[in-house]
């Protein structure tokens, strides 16, 4: 098995980036990494989840919609977020078509600590099964660190390989 010090992969990714400032790409460029674990026995451990929070946003056209109260659609209208309170909500009915169009319109969603507790009553389990159920917004969080926090977070699992 090959390891990698630290400083060659320091040098292999400042490589990458000094290569792609030399030679422009129209399309955006992205690395894989695949890790491997030492003394971990997938037989005995069948998932292996979680999620990291990075310093740079990965993905900037990733989008954020914010269900919430009176409170936090005002912040989200002033920080021109996408936003729904509670009304236009109650409008889509449990539309199975409309909220599955609502999931696919949004990467995300945030929702109020007074709402999220509503919201599978009010929309049904549309956005649990397409994996989008909201995280949790307080009042006392700051709105646009609370969505650059989401926006730069990766969940990652591990896929069983033999």
């Amino acid at each position: 098995m090959l390891v990698v010090s630290r400083d060659a992969l320091y040098d292999a990714v400042k490589e990458v980036l000094q290569g792609s400032l030399t030679k422009q790409r129209k399309f955006t460029e992205s690395v894989e990494l695949q890790i491997s674990l030492k003394n971990y026995d997938p037989q005995k451990d069948k998932r292996f989840s979680g999620t990291v929070r990075l310093k740079t946003l990965p993905r900037p056209k990733f989008s954020v919609c914010v269900l919430g109260d009176q409170q936090h659609c005002d912040e989200a209208k002033v920080a021109e977020l996408p936003h729904m309170d509670i009304e236009a909500l109650k409008k889509l009915n449990k539309n199975k078509k409309m909220v599955k169009k609502l999931a696919k319109k949004y990467d995300a969603f945030l929702a109020s600590e007074s709402l999220i507790k509503q919201i599978p009553r009010i929309l049904g389990p549309g956005l649990n099964k397409a994996g989008k159920f909201p995280s949790l917004l307080t009042h006392n969080e700051n709105l646009n660190t609370k969505v650059d926090e989401v926006k730069s977070t990766i969940k990652f699992q591990m896929k069983k390989v033999c």
